[in-house]
């Protein structure tokens, strides 16, 4: 199959963590031809979808992960498979690449399905899970999210479409920054922010889940750094080899369903405790401590689920 990347440099991928480089490169085992561009070079021309990319193969050597060829556009129509593959922020200039993808369908098979990676942003798409979620406000308002604060004591405040662990704060009940961090927040972003009831459970860990077309194929858990409340390992996180709890496989089964529904092939979820807090559906991580923790090949999972679609 012939398969398009739309990612951040490769060349700047840790190949011993980065899950798009291992994507490709079990993609490239399976004798799948690739094909990397940046998301600024996805463009709409005259009817058609374009990328100006190289193509590529990938190798598990530091600081040299990839053997580009020259640059060249291409269709997109003409590829099997697209990965929307970028990092956030989940910003304007991402959410119009995932409708200029929409314009592919019934061509090439995008994944993750960009009108739901659109409309179910990781903060956003707990929200219809609140059962299995701690305590949420979505707000700018600050007097909305101080009743919530004044009323749960203790809060995670984050911006609602940040990544990675930046921007996230612990307000116990005797802070005092609140105000401050919303005049810090609100003047440079129009967005809301989301606030949640900490959950003092994320000292034993912050669990991530590997989804596979809606299915549980193993966890990692992230231990935060000494004096942090962030788990994320961007921040400094420790992950560490962890099993899938009998609540794990209940909020599992609970979404799994809905994410197979939409086509989201490739999902990691956060739970702390006993409890939901994200659901990521743009450009999740976790496959390669995954795969060494366990020895499982999720890449390889990936692959067989997009290949099945085909």
């Amino acid at each position: 199959m012939k398969i398009a990347f739309q990612m951040d440099p490769i060349g700047a991928v840790d190949i011993n963590a980065d899950s798009s480089f291992r994507l490709a490169e079990e993609a490239q085992a399976r004798g799948h031809e690739l094909f990397f561009y940046g998301p600024d070079h996805l463009a709409y021309q005259e009817g058609r979808i374009t990328a100006r990319g190289r193509d590529m193969s990938v190798q598990r050597v530091v600081g040299d992960p990839a053997v580009l060829g020259p640059e060249r556009e291409v269709d997109l129509a003409d590829f099997d498979v697209v990965w929307l593959r970028q990092d956030p922020p989940f910003d304007m200039h991402y959410i119009t690449s995932t409708h200029l993808l929409d314009r592919l369908q019934g061509q090439a098979l995008v994944v993750n399905d960009p009108f739901w990676v659109r409309n179910y942003p990781e903060k956003l798409l707990v929200l219809d899970f609140p059962d299995l979620t701690p305590p949420t406000t979505v707000a700018r308002d600050l007097v909305t999210i101080k009743a919530f604060k004044a009323k749960h004591g203790d809060v995670i405040l984050k911006p609602l479409y940040g990544n990675g662990g930046a921007g996230v704060f612990r307000l116990d009940a005797n802070d005092r920054n609140l105000t401050s961090l919303h005049e810090l927040f609100t003047g440079f972003s129009r967005e809301p922010l989301i606030v949640q009831k900490f959950l003092p459970d994320v000292r034993n860990g912050d669990k991530r889940i590997i989804l596979v077309d809606g299915e549980p194929v193993g966890a990692i858990n992230r231990i935060p750094a000494e004096g942090e409340t962030r788990s994320n390992m961007h921040v400094g996180g420790r992950p560490e080899k962890i099993g899938l709890s009998a609540r794990d496989l209940e909020i599992c089964a609970a979404i799994g369903p809905l994410l197979k529904e939409k086509g989201q092939v490739f999902v990691g979820i956060d739970v702390i405790g006993d409890y939901l807090t994200e659901i990521n559906v743009t450009s999740p991580t976790g496959i390669q401590e995954l795969e060494r923790f366990n020895g499982v090949n999720v890449a390889e999972k990936i692959w067989q689920a997009i290949e099945a679609k085909l």
